[in-house]
């Protein structure tokens, strides 16, 4: 590790949340302000692949339960607080209160020196249940007996973040809009940068500050100037847009999921956050804090920086980095706690006339704009169906088209294990009545490549049985045109995605 600067003196910051949107990117930065850095995290192995994952240590625990998160915060001089619920299944309030208690009562029994969280606004009118559980989780982390700040910044604009993928699908995809009445509140967006700069900037108030700090850019602006300010950024034509009064938050968080990428249950606490006006009433942390040397970022700078960074490939982090609340995360099918049950495999392989390299990239470039290699009509039934269900649907992509790391989604999957050039293993998160995984391989031997490929499925109960075996036909075509395609398309230099079918073997197998 470098020799800290000035800045940070060597101190010790605890991240939570390091493999979602904020935290992924807060860690550099921290770093590069010369602070140790610890990141907490339930599932460690997520943040391994991540540029930065040797400059830091990282350990295994949960906010929810007091000794692990007591023992990730032996030590701490300042705590980062970035967990939030959003989009899980049923009311997301209680558990962000659980966790909120939970990680304050522990950093006051390890002495940590602060506490920093960031939510959102908290105006006065009724709040929207996203904003309400937010504003709680504040006022928890102000009474925790811990110095610490509370940041309070409506939508953030950055490469990759909900709100602005929400954003810019809307604007792009829709040249004439019919909007519910929430496009005219006003907001104050925020550039990702100077969300970082106020965060890092956090650790270093003294122990006498201890409050809340509402931030936002220099610009404030209704939704509906948004959207066209984006549209101009971007180089589109003027959108018509005609706001109408009479879509819900529920009917318009299921027009935002058939639009954009952001799955309904996931877009509903974010369009209806939007009700409310999310200005800031008081700029008094530039009494502590000063702005960047360039000043705070005004919106279509903001907006010109993402797209560049979406357009080059280089997003550090997306909403989607974050796991999906609910989603799985049970152990892998070779756990001996698998015994017993029952579990589905469709396995696949062949030999490729290609190196292996060329294979391998192929591989991993799966997903988002390079698709599937088969039947893509089906895939697009598949992800509709999910969305229709409450998934998270195939618009998702990926955080790179090139290169992967363990914890970004694909589509409707996300990477559980990468071993480059060998090894690819995606576990599922579209809705299903069990627990399913793809894997997919390179291998060589007396000078032949071979690509191998293996779906697992676990059945949950009667259903999972039946929706294994009713969905067979569709797995014959899918996976057997898969290893197909993906083959010739290694043979092609990858420039071909063409479907077909490949001979299977299905067994059951009692584990």
């Amino acid at each position: 590790m470098s020799p800290p600067a000035e800045t940070g003196g060597g101190r010790l910051c605890l991240v939570t949340g390091a493999s979602g949107y904020i935290g992924g990117r807060l860690v550099p930065e921290l770093l590069d302000a010369g602070y140790r850095v610890r990141c907490m995290a339930r599932s460690p192995q997520r943040l391994r692949d991540h540029p930065w994952a040797d400059r830091v240590e990282i350990v295994q625990a949960d906010a929810t339960d007091p000794e692990s998160t007591r023992r990730a915060l032996d030590g701490v001089d300042v705590a980062y607080y970035l967990i939030h619920a959003i989009g899980g299944p049923g009311g997301f309030g209680e558990t962000d209160r659980r966790s909120a208690r939970t990680f304050a009562a522990a950093a006051r029994d390890a002495g940590v020196g602060r506490l920093v969280y960031l939510g959102g606004m908290n105006p006065e009118e009724d709040l929207s249940p996203h904003l309400r559980s937010r504003a709680e989780v504040g006022r928890i982390m102000l009474d925790a007996g811990v110095p610490a700040v509370w940041l309070r910044a409506a939508v953030i604009i950055g490469s990759g973040s909900a709100s602005f993928e929400m954003l810019r699908y809307l604007t792009e995809r829709l040249p004439v809009m019919v909007t519910p009445r929430w496009v005219h509140s006003r907001i104050q967006p925020i550039a990702i940068r100077d969300v970082l700069h106020y965060l890092v900037a956090s650790a270093g108030l003294p122990a006498r500050v201890s409050r809340g700090f509402d931030i936002g850019g220099p610009d404030v602006l209704t939704y509906l100037e948004m959207m066209r300010r984006y549209a101009a950024v971007a180089g589109l034509r003027p959108r018509l847009i005609i706001p109408v009064p009479v879509l819900s938050p529920w009917l318009s968080s299921l027009w935002v999921g058939a639009i954009t990428p952001v799955p309904g249950r996931l877009a509903r606490p974010l369009v209806e956050s939007l009700r409310n006006e999310v200005i800031c009433r008081e700029h008094d942390i530039s009494r502590y804090i000063p702005p960047p040397d360039e000043g705070l970022t005004g919106f279509d700078r903001a907006v010109s920086l993402a797209l560049r960074r979406v357009r080059e490939a280089d997003v550090a982090t997306r909403w989607s980095s974050a796991s999906v609340p609910g989603a799985p995360s049970d152990p892998l099918p070779t756990d001996p706690a698998w015994a017993g049950g029952s579990l589905y495999t469709d396995e696949r392989s062949r030999t490729v006339d290609a190196p292996p390299q060329r294979l391998w990239d192929v591989i991993e470039g799966i997903g988002g704009e390079h698709g599937w290699y088969s039947f893509p009509l089906a895939w697009g039934a598949r992800g509709v169906l999910d969305r229709l269900v409450g998934g998270v649907g195939l618009r998702r992509g990926r955080r790179d088209p090139r290169r992967l790391r363990i914890g970004d989604a694909v589509d409707f999957w996300r990477v559980e294990e990468i071993e480059p050039g060998r090894l690819l293993r995606l576990r599922a998160e579209m809705r299903l009545p069990g627990l399913a995984w793809l894997e997919l391989s390179v291998s060589e031997r007396d000078g032949r490549v071979r690509y191998s490929q293996r779906a697992l499925f676990h059945p949950r109960g009667l259903l999972g049985h039946c929706y294994w075996w009713a969905f067979k036909p569709f797995h014959d075509r899918v996976f057997g045109g898969m290893g197909e395609g993906i083959a010739r398309a290694a043979e092609n230099d990858g420039r071909v995605k063409p479907s077909g079918h490949a001979k299977s073997r299905y067994s059951v197998s009692g584990r």
